[in-house]
């Protein structure tokens, strides 16, 4: 083969590896960062940028981010119902109290009345027709919420709404011979509750029973803001909850669906698209035959183009990422510049 085809055709082969490679290395630049823009634009009406915490707990460098984190709720101070002794291993106990007591009902025009068990006063003098319809005048106990003192998921302390929207119920048996002596007297299990009638099947007007739902001690994924050590709600989320909390271990796409997953390994890829860059340059400045100053001009012109690619991909999104790599692009290019400038007078 005549020498100079074949060193026109090693030129060529060069110039289109090193535009390939150059290309590549752009592509994967954008493709990174318009998925990290896309991500925090959309995780931004939520709250702002998620952090997926795995097991490594409250860091200070997390104060004030998204944090989704699954576990077992940790209760370490149980609610304690003192009225009725009754201490349950959950992070919300509520206690609800009825009575039986006549109520009206009405249909179209008409209006009869009937006795049901309610754990709202019915009010007799409200009635249309009050006569032989007498209620007590109050309820002896009242419904109440007991909380835990600290629940905490995956090492993360839950602030107080997160603690009462945690989900499920499930009902809670009361043990008798746990019962304080005065209430003892009055109240006698029957089924899943406590009830004061003598005949738990036919009650009375006036009897009261007694029963109480726990939210359970179950896997769960909860998505808040975090502050100090506890993740509360959000308080500038667009979304107007500022928090999630799901039944078991969920990702990110299950909690919040409009919410895209960001690219995984964002560091390695960013590396590697600057490093494709240079490549491309190098290969593009072969045939200058200084192979030494040509390694760094090559670097410097990968950061530029990079630079330049991710900071346009940010633009009309968080103005810190765009100045980030705007003003490593004209690092690279002020580089390069210098670089080639010195090239010249060798």
């Amino acid at each position: 083969m005549n020498p100079r085809l074949r060193l026109g055709t090693r030129a060529l082969l060069l110039r289109g590896g090193g535009a390939v490679l150059l290309i590549a290395g752009i592509g994967l630049a954008a493709v990174t960062e318009r998925g990290l823009r896309m991500h925090h634009l959309a995780a931004a009406r939520h709250g702002g940028d998620v952090v997926q915490a795995g097991s490594r707990g409250p860091q200070p460098e997390l104060h004030g981010s998204m944090v989704l984190v699954s576990g077992t709720p940790e209760v370490i101070k149980a609610p304690h119902d003192g009225d009725f002794n009754l201490s349950v291993v959950t992070p919300v106990l509520d206690r609800r109290v009825e009575m039986f007591q006549w109520r009206e009902v009405r249909v179209g025009g008409s209006v009869h009345y009937e006795m049901d068990w309610s754990d709202q006063l019915q009010v007799t003098r409200k009635f249309k027709q009050p006569g032989g319809h007498a209620n007590p005048a109050s309820f002896p106990l009242e419904s109440r919420r007991f909380v835990a003192g600290l629940v905490r998921v995956g090492g993360f302390a839950l602030g107080p709404a997160l603690v009462h929207a945690l989900p499920g119920a499930q009902t809670v048996t009361p043990e008798p011979a746990q019962l304080p002596a005065n209430l003892a007297a009055s109240f006698s299990l029957y089924h899943d509750y406590l009830t004061t009638s003598a005949d738990p099947g036919s009650p009375r007007l006036g009897d009261v029973r007694v029963s109480w739902q726990a939210v359970p001690v179950q896997p769960v994924t909860v998505f808040a803001q975090l502050d100090g050590d506890r993740l509360v709600r959000a308080s500038r989320a667009d979304d107007g909850q500022g928090y999630q909390i799901q039944v078991g271990v969920r990702s990110l796409s299950d909690v919040l669906p409009d919410v895209p997953e960001p690219p995984e390994s964002t560091t390695a890829r960013r590396s590697g698209a600057i490093v494709l860059a240079a490549l491309g340059a190098f290969l593009l400045l072969w045939e200058r035959r200084r192979r030494l100053g040509d390694v760094a001009l090559a670097l410097a012109a990968g950061v530029t183009a990079v630079g330049a690619v991710a900071g346009a991909c940010w633009l009309g999104g968080d103005w810190s990422p765009t100045l980030k790599w705007l003003a490593l692009a004209t690092a690279g290019a002020l580089a390069a510049a210098l670089l080639q400038r010195r090239s010249g007078r060798t």
